[in-house]
């Protein structure tokens, strides 16, 4: 299988001294849903930013799209890429078609973008985004009037308008109800299997991550304890990380 993703012995120390990632390294094949788990502090978040350079590594290479990421590609790993956030990061008193448009900002006339002047074909792209989460009836609302499973299917149709070849979500289940955190990983699922989109997701619900992943990597103190396909993982596996 081809990766889409590569990542060399990658260290990550913040200023303070702590070290976050202590070596990993990691393979993402095309099309691949994998989940990282591990308890809160063990590096997942660090991870997933360092990879679309919200943070910069220590040391270690990160290869995207068979290009190494520095200061020269990260701008287009970034219109290659989307984000999910836990905490959703939308604009309250923006509309949901508005929210979705902000992810083409880093893509569009920045001037223009500023006003949220996109084009006739964006709002048409982002109105397909939404049908596909299933909001397009809710696509001139007030992202502060939807409920927080709705928020975060804005969320993802922000992501997705792009076409991103990897998606990366960080704990997007983690404040809502069961119920929707169903809907929110099989929307995803949705996507990475009609799509072809590559989804790497950190959780903390094991439950969850076995049913909708292909692969579980298990994330402690910033090093990879165990990375296995979802149908082998048992609990052992679970017992080295959740101790």
């Amino acid at each position: 299988m081809t990766a889409i993703l590569e990542i060399n012995d990658l260290k990550k120390t913040f200023d303070n001294g702590t070290p976050a990632l202590k070596g990993v390294n990691l393979k993402i094949n095309k099309g691949e849903f994998v989940s990282i788990l591990g308890p809160s502090g063990s590096g997942k978040t660090t991870l997933l930013r360092t990879i679309n350079g919200l943070e910069t590594s220590s040391t270690g290479e990160i290869y995207f799209d068979n290009k190494v990421i520095d200061n020269n590609t990260i701008l287009e790993v970034q219109k290659k890429t989307g984000m999910i956030f836990q905490d959703f990061n939308l604009v309250n008193n923006l509309s949901a078609i508005n929210n979705v448009l902000t992810g083409l900002l880093n893509s569009s006339n920045k001037f223009l973008s500023l006003f949220y002047l996109f084009k006739k074909d964006q709002k048409i792209e982002a109105l397909r985004s939404l049908e596909t989460v299933g909001l397009l009836e809710k696509s001139y609302n007030r992202s502060d009037e939807l409920s927080g499973g709705q928020r975060q299917r804005v969320g993802i149709a922000r992501a997705i308008i792009k076409q991103p070849l990897l998606l990366l979500a960080d704990e997007p289940v983690a404040s809502l109800d069961p119920k929707a955190a169903n809907l929110i990983l099989s929307l995803l699922k949705k996507i990475n299997k009609e799509f072809g989109t590559t989804i790497l997701c950190n959780l903390h619900q094991v439950d969850l991550a076995k049913k909708y992943s292909d692969r579980l990597v298990g994330l402690l103190d910033g090093k990879i304890i165990f990375d296995e396909k979802s149908e082998n993982i048992n609990k052992s596996n679970l017992e080295k990380i959740y101790v």
